[in-house]
């Protein structure tokens, strides 16, 4: 199974703060852009996921800053599942402009149906979603 997957993020102007630099929030919403396409890449499909009743919410997620993207700034992140668990999956990330590193995070998401009681991982779940 692919447990390592790389994006690329143009920043845009909305995703800046009055300093010209991205929005400690955004960094957020890159990591999870970079768990869709990793997932994607396995071969999964997020939506036919949840239209099985299979759900991954955030258990927690931390963040360190390194130096600031900006505006315009062509971003590299690289996604890796560092571990799938019996009820869920921990990922690293690192985003890089270049060859600089920008910020680099972590998440540990937990499976759940849709009444967020605990569900165990599919160990096919890229298998199960294809359409």
């Amino acid at each position: 199974m692919l447990t390592e997957h790389e994006i690329e993020i143009r920043v845009r102007y909305s995703e800046t703060d009055a300093m010209n630099c991205v929005h400690h929030s955004r960094y957020l919403n890159y990591f999870e852009m970079g768990r869709t396409e990793l997932f994607r890449a396995q071969g999964g499909n997020y939506r036919r996921m949840e239209e099985l009743g299979l759900f991954f919410v955030v258990a927690s997620v931390s963040v360190r800053y390194r130096q600031p993207a900006r505006y315009d700034d062509l971003l590299r992140l690289q996604t890796i599942l560092v571990k799938q668990g019996p009820v869920k999956l921990e990922h690293q990330y690192r985003l890089f402009r270049g060859e600089d590193l920008l910020a680099e995070g972590s998440s540990v998401l937990a499976c759940v149906d849709s009444s967020g009681t605990v569900q165990p991982v599919p160990e096919n779940l890229a298998e199960l979603t294809q359409q």
